[in-house]
């Protein structure tokens, strides 16, 4: 039985496009400090691919972890953010869960870059005002963060400390949003 953090294939597609929207918007923040390593921007890339369907899932799901190596390039908090960032997006078509953790890793990357919590919050904003119907729609499909242990939000990583703070804020966002 698929996890309920999977989401369909097709419904990973829509939202790998917005979870690239998010992790694009910081991916400046890791270039600055690496300029010489394109990983994060390949995964993005490789994220809108998967959305408008010239990737498949198997390939993607073998690639997925090669962003993420790229953190170890950044030299702040807000460069590994943003390289995790884009790592999530390009996770999504494994599991659509790692689009609110491309969400959440932009927020924090900005917080981090700004030095200010309103600087997240307003990035959350942006996410959720920037998704279509259709993205929020499938994205209230996810489990709350921390309700099923079987993925990215189940008791690891996205659902602990700001990421997942981030990823309660979005959830809650969408239960204010008309269906």
């Amino acid at each position: 039985m698929a996890s309920p953090q999977s989401l369909s294939e097709s419904d990973r597609r829509l939202v790998a496009a917005w979870a690239a929207d998010c992790a694009e918007r910081v991916l400046a923040l890791f270039e600055s400090e690496a300029p010489d390593d394109d990983r994060p921007r390949d995964a993005i890339a490789r994220a809108r691919a998967f959305s408008r369907g010239d990737l498949t899932a198997a390939g993607e799901i073998k690639r997925r972890f090669t962003a993420g190596r790229a953190a170890h390039s950044a030299t702040t908090p807000a460069g590994i953010a943003a390289a995790r960032a884009a790592a999530q997006a390009a996770g999504v078509a494994h599991m659509g869960a790692h689009a609110l953790g491309a969400a959440a890793y932009a927020a924090k990357a900005a917080g981090l870059a700004a030095g200010r919590p309103e600087s997240a919050e307003a990035e959350l904003e942006w996410q959720v005002e920037h998704m279509s119907d259709a993205v929020a729609a499938a994205l209230r499909q996810l489990p709350l963060v921390g309700e099923d242990s079987a993925g990215p939000l189940g008791s690891g990583l996205l659902a602990s400390g700001d990421l997942g703070k981030h990823i309660t804020t979005i959830q809650r966002r969408l239960d204010e949003e008309p269906a």
